[in-house]
């Protein structure tokens, strides 16, 4: 173990002599970076998803919590199985399966939101996973729903939904140009990803919105939504 400590020293070493006697080389390195897609969107998950579980670290754990937590994320995957219609790529019109995600991150704060839409997406990748390349995953399932308790930073809770459909909406744009363009055909990738995204996110936002708009989740939790964060 210690001559593998030697060893991994010295090739640091020689790394980091290499870039000080040719500084240009980072400035390469960089480019060759730059014109690669995935690799650029794989260094930008990373930091979202640092941050987002960054967030997660205030959060207060107790039983009750925990509880609203799983009972959230099973309502919002059996909501997910009852589709308005689904696209065939991934993606669905669901009678409202985001909902539960949204009013937990109203109730106690987007942190919790954070970890429940983090649970979700992970539950999602199991039950209905349609996947094209690793890093996909975490643009498609992982940050898209994690992303929606940022609607607990929201006091107005329709501007609030807007803001976590936008936020998912953004995660699946970036797969779509990025992971899907050859489905595109002669239409322009990003265009496609804007009208296919689009298809199925602007129903379910209105789902949401005139749901959430008439259900009284002060009255239901009884708590401040901060409490727990």
């Amino acid at each position: 173990m210690e001559m593998l400590n030697v060893l991994g020293f010295f090739e640091i070493s020689k790394t980091l002599q290499d870039i000080i006697e040719d500084p240009g080389k980072i400035i390469e390195n960089l480019k060759l970076i730059a014109k690669s897609p995935v690799v650029l969107i794989t260094l930008l998950g990373i930091i979202v998803l640092i941050v987002l579980l960054t967030k997660v670290r205030k959060v207060k754990f107790d039983s009750k919590v925990i509880t609203y937590v799983a009972v959230a994320v099973a309502l919002s995957a059996i909501l997910s199985f009852i589709k308005i219609y689904k696209l065939p790529m991934g993606g669905s019109v669901t009678l409202g399966s985001m909902i539960p995600i949204l009013i937990l991150a109203f109730a106690y704060g987007s942190e919790v939101g954070f970890i429940a839409g983090l649970v979700l997406g992970l539950v999602n990748l199991v039950i209905d996973p349609y996947i094209l390349h690793p890093v996909q995953v975490l643009f498609d399932y992982i940050l898209p729903f994690m992303i929606l308790g940022i609607a607990g930073y929201f006091k107005n809770k329709q501007l609030g939904i807007v803001a976590a459909v936008v936020g998912r909406f953004i995660f699946h744009f970036l797969s779509g140009v990025i992971f899907f363009a050859e489905y595109a055909g002669d239409m322009n990738p990003y265009i496609y990803s804007i009208l296919y995204n689009g298809t199925y996110l602007v129903p379910e936002m209105i789902i949401s919105i005139v749901i959430i708009s008439v259900v009284p989740i002060e009255r239901i939790f009884h708590k401040r939504k901060s409490k727990y964060a």
